[in-house]
């Protein structure tokens, strides 16, 4: 991936509207846009990065969904829409990547997300929405009939994964998803030449 492409997919990402679920019953319905990224979540009102009590980072994946959706107050609206999951949100559309026989969202699969129920509130805190989802993974034959241009960037360092981290796991993440991890850990992207 050039530096290149990776300045422009954060340029373009920026002004996805959230997908919003304000009732119990709620679904938002599209098709994966982008390659699921994988960040740390942020404080709703000061933007600084969330931290679990013992300092790990509060991780969360950032899905951009082609709906049919259009909110007349967003000009230019194209229908994107980005959901974030974690929490209860993770373990939905985990059950769902599951029940469909895959082991990952991609680009090009199917994903419905339902505010289904409330759970039960925890002390002062509001009571945590519950999710239900389904998930279709993208069509191969159609992959197949459309070619995607493959990257044959050299090998460098970042394609070694970091301690503690499975080799096939990290081999599935794009580089974005790899500097993030590693930034979330702790540990310094390798100097390299290429991205």
């Amino acid at each position: 991936m050039s530096q290149q492409y990776d300045a422009n997919s954060f340029l373009m990402q920026t002004g996805v509207p959230s997908a919003k679920f304000p009732t119990v019953g709620t679904t938002v319905t599209g098709t994966i846009v982008r390659e699921p990224e994988l960040q740390q979540q942020t404080d709703f009102d000061t933007g600084e990065p969330l931290t679990w009590p013992d300092g790990r980072p509060r991780m969360q994946v950032r899905v951009i969904l082609q709906t049919d959706e259009r909110d007349p107050q967003i000009p230019g609206d194209n229908g994107e829409r980005a959901i974030y999951i974690k929490g209860n949100l993770q373990k939905a559309v985990a059950q769902a990547v599951r029940a469909a026989g895959a082991n990952r969202l991609e680009v090009g699969g199917k994903l419905s997300v339902t505010y289904s129920s409330d759970g039960v509130a925890q002390g002062r805190k509001n009571p945590p929405k519950l999710y239900s989802a389904k998930y279709e993974p993208p069509d191969p034959l159609a992959a197949a009939a459309d070619p995607q241009p493959e990257h044959t960037a050299p090998a460098s360092d970042s394609d070694t994964p970091p301690p503690g981290v499975d080799a096939a796991a990290w081999a599935k993440l794009s580089d974005a998803q790899k500097a993030t991890l590693r930034a979330a850990i702790g540990q310094q992207q390798p100097a390299s030449g290429s991205f």
